[in-house]
């Protein structure tokens, strides 16, 4: 459900988004093992902004790889789980409760999860793109 809001100055823009629990809007994801629940406001906010729920279908069995994101950041918010992150300067678990911002173009590489999770993914713009990097010196690929 979305209405258009028209401004002060007669244009009009994208107005509010409302997602309903009882009927998920599966998307395509990074990762085959995890399905992606959009939230709608990548619309809503004309590409400024994405919202998702990420759940894990398996257990991360090897690590993803060293990457990068091209965006502004990307926070991510632990509803159910754990998600192991490693970064230059050692491994982060993030559980639940727990939330986590990285910026864009920070290498970091999934190496474990709980067998299943739930999180909150936030990332500015909406559009964020994924690069494979080599891993910091000193650690592992």
């Amino acid at each position: 459900m979305s209405e258009a809001v028209v401004l002060d100055d007669g244009t009009e823009a994208p107005g509010y988004e409302v997602r309903r629990k009882d009927d998920p809007q599966f998307v395509e994801g990074r990762r085959n093992f995890f399905d992606y629940i959009d939230l709608g406001t990548q619309e809503a906010s004309n590409g400024k902004m994405r919202v998702q729920i990420t759940r894990a279908k398996e257990g991360l069995v090897k690590p993803t790889g060293w990457h990068t994101h091209i965006c502004e950041g990307q926070f991510v918010y632990m509803l159910e789980g754990y998600l192991d992150l490693a970064f230059a300067d050692g491994t982060v678990r993030v559980e639940a409760g727990d939330s986590i911002y990285i910026p864009g173009g920070v290498p970091h590489n999934e190496t474990g999860t709980s067998d299943t999770f739930d999180l909150i993914e936030i990332s500015m713009p909406a559009k964020m793109e994924t690069e494979p990097c080599d891993p910091p010196p000193g650690m592992p690929a």
